[in-house]
């Protein structure tokens, strides 16, 4: 592919950016937007003790990263239509770092707990404007591999690292808070693009004149892949606050059983870097999306049949149903023309998306408590292998959301 071909129809390059620095600034964005999540899940055990938080509270708070990225997203559009896309995003790292370095210092849990959406609100922003920001300053499938392979990145060393470190450390506080020191890293490229592209007419691409007008909710591609995004999405946060704990009281250490979720999550490092290109070629597309079906059904199955026999293979086949995830994030852009509808879609997808998701890890705090087990839980998460598997079959065909609407 050519730069040519690379640059969407619509988009202005005059910022006059290497590639290199694109590069670098796609990579430490990606990897901050998931560790505020994915990082408590291998350490809940000892934060609940630790801060005297009920299971009632523990699930709502498994529950806040899909509310607030959806809440928060929906009025990225928005924002970044007042500060512009790049200064949107350094806004976001910079609430990212704030709320994931003081929520580890305080013992109260209700300003934990607000401290924690303050994080939450940060990635929720970068999630949205991303996109948006790749396709407006072109690169497009190159920089989507990028961004995909950084989030899934993030969401594997933190679910690897949190546990070690604050074992080695004496405390979960440690574990928590060294992932608001890499949102800090991030931040002085990002503050340096935001002075450099502050006059950029590609910060404007949100809204730019030559987009179509209509309502992304009338497109049958935008409405499938926000079920696609969504049911991945309630997957991958159950997963992150609560798949630990399910291998913990098979009799898996702490260590071992966030190894088992970081195992879960690289399978999408592979996907990740892949992925793009596929759908760029648009074969085997629906072949994959009943596969991702399979495996989840399949996964969950393990889980409740035989937990600790061969845990590191229920990993891998929902490791491998959650590629669903990069597939959605790439097919935002892949689905889409301008980066205006690019932003749109973005910001219907994953709001919706994640609002959908985001009552999955509370209800599943609710039943655990409920029944004191898990296999009610596991079945119902094994059912909603149908309707992922049915949205999947209908994104993958090759229509542009622009021609919908």
């Amino acid at each position: 592919m050519t730069d040519a071909d690379a640059r969407p129809r619509g988009a202005v390059r005059t910022t006059g950016l290497a590639f290199g620095i694109l590069f670098a600034a796609v990579v430490l964005v990606s990897v901050n937007l998931r560790p505020g999540a994915s990082s408590v899940g291998p350490v809940l055990e000892e934060l609940r003790t630790g801060l005297g938080m009920s299971a009632a509270v523990a699930g709502a708070m498994t529950g806040l990263p899909g509310l607030v990225f959806g809440l928060v997203g929906a009025v990225s559009v928005a924002f970044a239509r007042k500060v512009g896309m790049t200064a949107g995003i350094t806004i976001g790292l910079a609430a990212a770092a704030l709320g994931l370095l003081l929520r580890v210092t305080t013992g109260n849990v209700p300003l934990f707990l607000l401290l924690t959406v303050v994080g939450l609100a940060g990635m929720a922003v970068g999630n949205v404007l991303v996109p948006a920001w790749i396709k407006a300053h072109g690169h497009a499938v190159a920089l989507m591999t990028v961004y995909g392979t950084g989030l899934v990145v993030g969401a594997t060393l933190s679910s690897v690292l949190t546990a070690p470190v604050s074992e080695a450390a004496g405390s979960w506080r440690a574990g928590l808070g060294m992932w608001g020191l890499l949102a800090v890293v991030a931040l002085p490229l990002w503050g340096w693009l935001t002075l450099h592209e502050r006059r950029s007419p590609a910060e404007h691409q949100v809204s730019g004149d030559a987009a179509p007008s209509g309502r992304i909710i009338h497109s049958p591609t935008a409405v499938a892949l926000t079920v696609l995004f969504g049911v991945q999405s309630m997957h991958a946060y159950v997963q992150f606050g609560w798949l630990p704990q399910v291998y913990r009281d098979a009799g898996i250490s702490a260590s071992h059983a966030g190894a088992l979720q970081a195992l879960l999550s690289s399978v999408g490092i592979a996907g990740a870097l892949v992925l793009p290109t596929i759908i760029q070629r648009g074969r085997g597309l629906r072949a994959m999306a009943v596969s991702f079906g399979v495996m989840l059904a399949l996964g969950y199955t393990g889980l409740i049949v035989a937990p600790a026999t061969v845990p590191w293979a229920w990993a891998l086949m929902l490791g491998y149903s959650g590629l669903a995830f990069p597939t959605a994030i790439a097919l935002i852009a892949a689905r889409t023309r301008h980066p205006s509808v690019t932003a749109q879609l973005s910001g219907f997808v994953q709001p919706v998306g994640y609002a959908l998701a985001a009552a999955g890890p509370f209800l599943v705090g609710l039943v655990h408590e409920a029944t004191g087990g898990w296999t009610l839980i596991l079945v119902l998460l094994a059912l909603t292998s149908v309707p992922l598997t049915i949205a999947g079959v209908r994104v993958a065909r090759p229509t542009y959301v622009d021609d919908e609407i």
